[in-house]
């Protein structure tokens, strides 16, 4: 497939006017594809969407722990332009956790967006900052059961979030970070406590400001803490609820455009209409983009990761190649993906989105395969 005149998305968040090809499954240097040509003047060539945190959508989650969850969830979200997908589990039982990953692994589903990996939410976090999460299952952090867990995923496990401050996390940083991506997360860690589990190898926030610490001149907390490591990436939540513009604004200036990750973290109504539903065993209220247990805790989201990128260029007045990289480069990056998706280089998967000047798919193209 050739793609003509297209303004074609750059890592570094710049656009240029180039032909894009593709050759079965993979992006090729230009002129080496072949097939059919788009003629593509006007429209932005971005990478396909990478999501590696969110919980469900169009009535099904990921901790349904089905194949026909994992099936509906991956075709909604490939539906809206995310073509990789890492969905993350709740603080649920063990054994439930353990079906999850084994499901998960075997799943081979050849519609929909391709499932690259498992984000384990809980239930290694502390009570006091539990959020949304069900705290009769929060456990201390266990080498055995993450272990078990990476094992019956078949290796898709990609990330798996922790609170430093409660007793045995820094042991556990210590023997599995380099066997996995570390996320520092529903944590009450104060300045001190979050460096060291950066130093140590965590490498991750969950969902920056949200059940943390907030950021102050005399206590700066996990925000403070991943700020000042630059190996450290931070997940925003773009919805327009969880957090305000100005306080996405000053996340990108501590942080810069190469370390905030793009998150939807979406719930089973993503694509639904406001009523009741569910989240970690738990009844949740929509109303609108709003999510919220019985006691008015947020509980996720119901925006996808595609109409969060589209808030931060017309809401927070982020430039569009930076809310891509955010989307796209980062998130791939910080599981560990980078060298499959992520970014339109030659070798790389043929995920391609062509959007209009209003952000609207006029193109979809998905493992070579244009969609629409």
């Amino acid at each position: 497939m050739i793609i003509k005149h297209a303004k074609v998305f750059r890592e570094d968040g710049t656009f240029c006017e180039r032909t894009l090809s593709t050759e079965k499954e993979l992006i090729v240097k230009d002129g080496e594809g072949g097939g059919q040509t788009i003629e593509a003047a006007g429209l932005y060539a971005v990478p396909g969407l990478v999501d590696i945190h969110f919980h469900g959508c169009a009535g099904k989650d990921f901790c349904d722990g089905t194949e026909d969850a994992i099936r509906q969830i991956a075709e909604y979200e490939l539906s809206q332009g995310i073509t990789s997908i890492c969905p993350a589990t709740m603080t649920i039982p063990v054994d439930q956790i353990a079906s999850i990953c084994k499901v998960a692994g075997g799943y081979r589903g050849r519609t929909g967006a391709t499932l690259r990996g498992i984000n384990l939410e809980g239930p290694f976090i502390s009570p006091a900052k539990k959020g949304a999460q069900k705290e009769d299952h929060i456990l201390a952090p266990d080498v055995g059961l993450l272990r078990q867990w990476m094992e019956l995923s078949g290796g898709l496990c990609k990330l798996v979030d922790i609170a430093p401050e409660t007793e045995g996390a820094m042991a556990f940083i210590d023997e599995v970070k380099g066997e996995i991506h570390i996320s520092v997360a529903h944590t009450t860690a104060d300045y001190d406590t979050a460096s060291e589990a950066f130093r140590r190898g965590a490498d991750h926030i969950t969902h920056l400001y949200n059940a943390m610490p907030g950021f102050s001149h005399r206590a700066p907390g996990v925000i403070g803490a991943g700020a000042d490591q630059e190996h450290v990436y931070a997940e925003l939540i773009c919805d327009g609820i969880h957090v305000h513009p100005s306080a996405i604004r000053a996340a990108f200036k501590l942080y810069g455009s190469d370390r905030i990750v793009l998150i939807s973290d979406s719930i089973e109504a993503t694509g639904l209409s406001d009523g009741e539903y569910s989240l970690g065993g738990q009844p949740v209220t929509v109303r609108g983009n709003q999510a919220r247990l019985a006691d008015g805790t947020l509980a996720g989201s119901a925006t996808n990761l595609m109409d969060c990128m589209r808030f931060l260029v017309r809401n927070v007045d982020i430039p569009l190649g930076t809310a891509v990289k955010c989307a796209t480069v980062n998130p791939a990056k910080s599981i560990g993906i980078y060298e499959t998706v992520g970014s339109l280089d030659a070798g790389k998967a043929a995920d391609i989105l062509l959007l209009d000047e209003d952000l609207k798919i006029v193109h979809m193209i998905h493992g070579g395969d244009l969609l629409y």
